[in-house]
């Protein structure tokens, strides 16, 4: 019968978010705000530097690795204060699916030692703070789930 497979698929989905509970659901709209914000404010700002002379797209590109280029999260979003200075980068920490926003005077740029790519230098963000020191930072505030 043809016509269940039309019908399995939409239940399918509506059982796994079913499952899902209403933090969960909550977590995860609050997590595509933040991406939806970031990769908007990187176009408008576009060619111009954020910080670290990077643009605020390649911040949000990087990895935060450290001295030894061990990656210890992804940048998810620049945070700036009222006059418009970048104050910190919100980070996801590697392995985790906590956010922390980890000040400007903590980071360094840092070419990215992969070679797979010569033409074009990508960047990380480097900090000197440890995976531990991290992981004991207050969770970054998320944006309210719309």
């Amino acid at each position: 019968m043809q016509f269940s497979k039309f019908v399995v698929l939409p239940l399918a989905a509506l059982a796994i978010t079913a499952c899902e509970s209403q933090a969960e659901q909550e977590a995860d709209m609050a997590e595509d705000q933040m991406e939806m914000q970031a990769e908007q404010s990187a176009a408008e700002s576009g060619n111009e530097e954020a910080a670290l002379g990077m643009t605020e797209a390649q911040l949000i590109d990087a990895d935060l690795v450290d001295a030894d280029g061990n990656d210890l999260g992804d940048v998810e979003q620049v945070r700036r204060n009222a006059m418009g200075t970048v104050e910190g980068l919100v980070v996801e920490l590697e392995g985790t699916e906590r956010y922390v926003l980890v000040p400007m005077n903590d980071l360094v740029a840092r070419p990215e030692t992969d070679d797979d790519d010569d033409m074009d230098q990508d960047m990380n963000v480097q900090t000197t703070q440890s995976a531990r020191q991290l992981a004991e930072l207050p969770d970054a505030e998320m944006p309210a789930a719309m």
